[in-house]
């Protein structure tokens, strides 16, 4: 929900008014650098993708149709980055390039290590990932996840359950139950 107050800030970035836009950076910034980590789990990676979301969103915001549209077009372009950057690290680092060995086993070592929630979560597919930290962590309903990544609701919703599974199935892994 955009109040009156945000709505002219936002217009006036629109206008080209670089004063308002460095507001909306203040204002947004940690949700993007968050939701980036989140999908990044690398810190520097994150500050590189937020940095970019913002350099996109400046760019494009005379496209921006409705300033209440603000919040999610602003989450779509990091999430956007995001998958991209991901896709460009598995081309880097192909999985049948590398020794059996050298991919970790969670059952390896010690039974009583236990994984973060970051590694859990890196364990993840992109669109899990995705899907999880906007419902559960930015608290996104379904429609509005429905139309930041442009999938079916039903999508959405299924994927979300599978996340879950998975995320669970791991974590349970990684504490050697």
């Amino acid at each position: 929900m955009v109040d009156e107050e945000l709505s002219r800030i936002i217009d006036r970035a629109r206008q080209g008014d670089q004063n308002a836009f460095a507001e909306l950076v203040v204002r947004y910034k940690g949700h993007v650098f968050r939701h980036a980590y989140g999908m990044l789990g690398d810190r520097g990676e994150a500050e590189d993708a937020a940095q970019e979301t913002f350099i996109k969103a400046y760019l494009a915001i005379r496209s921006l149709g409705d300033v209440h549209a603000f919040s999610s077009w602003l989450m779509r372009i990091v999430s956007n980055l995001c998958k991209d950057k991901l896709k460009q690290r598995t081309k880097v680092v192909e999985t049948e390039d590398m020794p059996k060995d050298s991919i970790p086993d969670l059952h390896a070592g010690d039974p009583s290590l236990k994984i973060s929630m970051q590694e859990a979560l890196a364990r993840l597919s992109v669109d899990h990932r995705e899907i999880l930290l906007l419902h559960d962590v930015r608290g996104f309903r379904y429609e509005e996840i429905a139309e930041l990544t442009g999938i079916p609701m039903g999508t959405v919703k299924s994927r979300l359950f599978s996340a879950r599974m998975s995320l669970r199935k791991i974590w349970n892994k990684g504490e050697g139950e």
